[in-house]
């Protein structure tokens, strides 16, 4: 899939081209200011992809933290907030 670097004065005066390009055409592109990539316009299936992995390592992290815990045990926190002095 094209990439194309743009910098946010000409993403400005594009901007409705650019939108539509990434709505279409299906094309990323990445703003710049002053040479750093700043943000990304990309269509919204790469938007929706990138927050179905996201929520799924949240699932497994949480799976990971949970069998932690039942293997570790836990502390009462009352117990933690004592030992923090809070």
């Amino acid at each position: 899939m094209a990439r194309e670097t743009i910098s946010t004065a000409k993403a400005r005066r594009e901007f409705s081209d650019l939108i539509s390009r990434a709505a279409y055409a299906k094309e990323r592109h990445v703003v710049t200011r002053q040479g750093k990539a700043v943000v990304a316009m990309v269509p919204i299936e790469d938007l929706e992809l990138l927050e179905e992995l996201e929520d799924r390592i949240d699932v497994i992290e949480g799976l990971q933290a949970l069998a932690e815990a039942q293997e570790q045990g836990t502390q009462r926190w009352e117990d933690v907030r004592a030992e923090l002095g809070l």
